[in-house]
């Protein structure tokens, strides 16, 4: 094997440089089926599924995780060479692999699925290296049509056609919904064309999906660790590849009844007076609410957490307050972080056990440094922190039954925040993986160990909100999007977030209803963020300032009280539409290429969205009401006024402060329910239909 490496340079790749791949050998059918195929960067590995095909080459004996629930069936290939070519049948499937360089083309009954970019040199023949070993990591580039878009690869604030875009998969703090950067993310894209790339592995992948500074007419992969696993899938649409990938990664699991009320919270209620008097207004203003919520700095004392204690200056005695909120038929949330700090006697205990990520430096445990600059007089600073080691198998087990006093006490549910901690090569787990392979994955982990504590523990069911995720973290629900802008840009860009998430394989997800920072009292933003969040699998009101209606005026508690009422209907709807989630992996929040594969002009509202199967959802997205949305074709009917809209047009509609834009196919019926003001008012805290829209 050569051990010939090029330099890569990710954002003005000179790819003169980089040695191509060529195969060297000639291949051979493995015990198990799969294919391997001797080149000049190592043995690829080939195995054909009855989904694709499965490309590995490099090094193998790495952790990884878990990430895959399951192994695929191999079915066995046939050879057949020559000088120039390899190609490998298995039953409607080929790949035809040329030498040198290596290049690739698979096909399925006959139609090509993917193959090498065709971007070619002059001297060349392929500009970019279809296969290439770099300093990075390993290189591989696929063909895209003209104007074929590609959608997936996590939660994502811009258009949800990733095409044109330099998308790095790595968690970020992001703090806001501006940027690239993201909470969660997985190397997982398709294309409404019928095919998907699935990359497996813990460590980040640069994907330059169209890029003009790489190729406008290629996507380009780099994958950023000793190995290249990479899935190619064919599908019928994007639904069947988000199973494919689902079948691979896991599943979600139907969340409790109780998850889909409304969940309260507050970047924070500073004591037990205030919490108290909150949740009793709550019931007074007739709001309908299931979940209120104990945020960081409202139950843990911060120079020391986090340590599963309850502030003593505040809470001598926990168990009256959970008892008096459960009184009042309240469910109870509480934040946590995977940080212990070292003013805090379990960080020497923790450090002593080997539990927390180690300093490659010293050999002990790694002192973690907050970066201050978004804290100032918004947040509070937080202390130096050790870093749990999830990978440490007593680390994990310890966490996890830390958990068992909380919800003992009457804990329903866990906020798990931050996760995008492991920034620094330095840090070393106990798997042996430090910096950029441990980075991803920990968040994985870290939802893993909070869920398993909910499944063991919680007497209510399990259910999680998580702000960070990767590959396979659908398994644990559910997802908020962390932390946007209180303003119509960061609205917008949490719904997109919401829509490219689903698109990759997680069909729950929730926004910081108002938005997070800045305290704008922006009535009519809160009325239309609370109006578009009914329509989504999780419902949670969240920010720095009150986010309860009436805070915001007489107007926007009544038209975000009648919203709230709504919701509470539609949870027979929601919950059959989770039911088929967790079978089939297709999202609640459904983008328009997604519900709508075959038809183009709906792809280009990326803001609409179906709702489950029926509901067609404009959110109100700028101030004055005024809503621009697209009907497919068909005739639908205005929910709830029953109004006819013939589809295949555009439309415009100028919104009162109680309307909604949400249209439902002509013919189909919506189960409602009765009106309660939380779950516990349903009959075996089930859904029940009342009755059916229209009549």
């Amino acid at each position: 094997m050569s051990t010939n490496t090029s330099l890569f340079d990710v954002t003005a790749p000179n790819w003169n440089d980089i040695p191509q791949a060529n195969v060297t050998g000639t291949a051979s059918v493995q015990g198990d089926g799969s294919v391997l195929l001797p080149t000049s960067q190592g043995d690829l590995h080939i195995a054909f599924h009855a989904f694709g095909v499965r490309l590995r080459i490099g090094k193998q004996d790495q952790a990884d995780y878990g990430l895959l629930v399951s192994t695929p069936d191999i079915i066995p290939a046939d050879i057949v060479q020559s000088e120039q070519q390899t190609t490998l049948i298995a039953s409607d499937s080929k790949l035809v692999i040329t030498h040198s360089p290596f290049t690739f083309e698979l096909t399925q009954d006959n139609k090509t699925i993917q193959k090498t970019a065709t971007d070619g040199h002059f001297v060349r023949r392929y500009r970019l290296p279809p296969l290439a070993k770099v300093d990075k990591g390993w290189l591989i580039s696929l063909e895209l049509d003209t104007d074929e878009a590609v959608y997936g690869l996590g939660e994502k604030w811009g258009g949800l056609s990733k095409r044109g875009q330099l998308v790095r998969s790595y968690n970020h703090d992001a703090l806001g919904v501006n940027a690239e950067i993201s909470y969660k993310n997985t190397p997982f894209c398709w294309s409404p064309s019928g095919w998907g790339v699935f990359v497996h592995t813990p460590a980040p992948v640069t994907h330059a999906v169209g890029y003009a500074t790489w190729s406008q007419r290629a996507y380009g992969v780099l994958v950023e660790d000793e190995c290249l696993d990479m899935f190619l899938m064919h599908g019928e649409d994007g639904n069947a590849m988000i199973n494919t990938y689902t079948d691979l990664t896991g599943k979600a699991p139907t969340p409790p009844v109780w998850s889909l009320g409304v969940i309260l919270s507050k970047a924070y209620y500073k004591d037990v007076p205030e919490l108290l008097a909150t949740a009793k207004d709550v019931r007074d203003h007739k709001m309908p609410c299931d979940v209120i919520t104990l945020d960081g700095r409202a139950w843990q004392d911060t120079d020391t957490r986090f340590a599963f204690e309850w502030d003593p200056k505040r809470f001598d005695d926990p168990a009256a307050v959970i008892n008096k909120l459960k009184a009042d038929n309240f469910k109870v949330c509480i934040w946590e972080y995977p940080l212990v700090s070292i003013q805090h006697p379990l960080f020497k205990e923790m450090a002593k056990k080997g539990w927390l990520l180690k300093d490659k430096r010293t050999g002990e445990a790694y002192q973690y440094q907050w970066d201050m600059s978004a804290f100032a007089e918004v947040l509070t600073p937080l202390p130096e922190s050790g870093i749990v080691d999830f990978t440490h198998p007593d680390a994990y087990q310890f966490w996890m039954e830390s958990h068992k006093p909380l919800f003992d006490l009457g804990v329903d549910m866990i906020k798990a925040d931050f996760g995008e901690q492991v920034e620094d090569d330095n840090m070393l787990a106990h798997s042996g993986d430090s910096g950029d392979r441990l980075h991803n994955v920990y968040s994985f982990l870290y939802n893993k160990c909070v869920y398993e504590a909910a499944e063991k523990y919680s007497k209510n069911g399990p259910f999680l909100f998580s702000r960070s995720a990767w590959t396979g973290s659908q398994r644990f629900p559910s997802q908020w999007g962390g932390d946007p802008q209180a303003d119509w840009g960061g609205l917008s860009a949490s719904i997109r977030g919401a829509l490219s998430w689903g698109m990759s394989g997680a069909p729950y997800f929730a926004t910081d209803v108002g938005g997070f920072f800045k305290d704008t009292r922006d009535q009519e933003l809160f009325i239309r963020w609370s109006q578009a969040a009914v329509f989504s699998a999780h419902m949670r009101l969240h920010g720095i300032g009150q986010r309860e209606p009436w805070s915001y005026g007489p107007e926007a508690e009544e038209a975000v009280n009648q919203a709230l009422v709504l919701r509470y209907r539609l949870i027979p709807y929601i919950y059959n539409a989770m039911q088929q989630a967790s079978n089939t992996s297709v999202p609640l929040m459904r983008a328009m290429p997604l519900a709508f594969p075959k038809d183009r002009v709906a792809a280009a509202f990326d803001s609409q969205f179906m709702f489950g199967d029926d509901m067609l959802v404009a959110p109100c997205l700028k101030p004055g009401g005024e809503v621009e949305f697209y009907l497919p074709e068909g005739e639908w009917q205005r929910f709830p006024s029953e109004q006819t809209y013939q589809g295949g047009k555009v439309y415009n509609l100028t919104l009162g402060a109680q309307e909604m834009a949400v249209f439902v196919p002509k013919g189909k019926r919506i189960p409602l329910g009765p009106d309660v003001e939380h779950t516990d008012e349903l009959t075996d805290q089930q859904p029940q239909i009342s009755h059916y829209w229209p009549q």
